[in-house]
């Protein structure tokens, strides 16, 4: 009896889990389909369309020529790379020092980093922009890096890794003469390597994604990131009304995070286990 029991959920589990596996993965077939249709026959009346060479040479050469997407898609990566980078730079011995340093005031800390947690990022887009728009960055590269180097989920993620890490080795290195700079960087960052490629994934598709900031501080076309570009593309120029075209500049765009998670995917899921606890 608990045998059967035991059959049916597993099999009302499964099918809880395609059927969510099928709502997800949907929309992206049906982008990707959609990205090799003509135009004309995208919205023939069957529920996917029908691929053809001629519709995605098509489509993908118009999301190629209309727009300077490449170049939309190398500003993102490079914002993106450098967001990246400054905020492990900050959050490796932010977080080192809340989980190993004992000083005053680090109870306190902690919880400033837990609410901060809780701050929707457009609370302070007003000051911000003000404080770039008076030292004259709108439209570079800083004004979409600079406000995002500090990500107190890195310094929350990273020390509930670091709090796991034993003491005696942190002591003996101090007894080498390691200082604790040295200990964060080269002993606590090799070590943390799942955490950094959690938030990495976390990060980049955070920002690669991201709409909101680019569309408040950059006006010039030559700084539009990837997903800005789509939006001008759906706005302007032969991409307006082509679903075709929006759709294979989509794919265009979503396939590298798409690539880096799978790539990734086994050391993100054991940084996740191992932050837990």
């Amino acid at each position: 009896m608990i045998l059967g029991q035991s059959s049916s959920s597993r099999i009302v589990s499964h099918a809880v889990l395609v059927t969510g596996a099928i709502i997800i993965v949907f929309p992206f077939l049906w982008m990707i389909l959609a990205s090799l249709t003509p135009q004309s026959e995208i919205f023939d009346g069957s529920l996917l369309p029908t691929p053809t060479l001629h519709g995605a040479i098509d489509n993908y050469g118009t999301a190629l020529s209309a727009i300077p997407l490449l170049r939309f898609m190398a500003n993102g990566f490079v914002v993106c790379l450098a967001i990246l980078v400054l905020q492990i730079a900050i959050a490796i011995p932010c977080g080192y020092a809340l989980a190993k340093l004992s000083f005053p005031g680090r109870p306190i800390l902690l919880v400033g980093v837990l609410l901060g947690l809780l701050v929707p990022v457009q609370i302070p887009t007003i000051p911000i922009y003000i404080a770039l728009a008076k030292s004259g960055l709108l439209d570079s590269y800083a004004a979409l890096v600079l406000p995002w180097i500090i990500s107190v989920f890195a310094i929350f993620l990273f020390r509930q890794f670091f709090v796991t890490f034993p003491d005696e080795v942190l002591d003996a290195a101090r007894l080498d003469g390691f200082s604790e700079l040295s200990i964060a960087w080269r002993i606590m960052l090799p070590a943390a390597w799942p955490a950094v490629v959690s938030f990495s994934i976390f990060s980049i598709v955070a920002h690669w994604n991201d709409l909101y900031w680019p569309m408040v501080v950059i006006t010039n076309p030559d700084m539009m990131t990837a997903s800005l570009g789509i939006a001008y593309f759906r706005q302007a120029g032969e991409g307006a009304g082509n679903v075709g075209a929006l759709m294979a500049g989509g794919v265009l765009v979503t396939a590298p995070l798409v690539s880096f998670f799978l790539l990734m995917q086994k050391h993100f899921i054991r940084g996740l286990v191992l932050g837990r606890h």
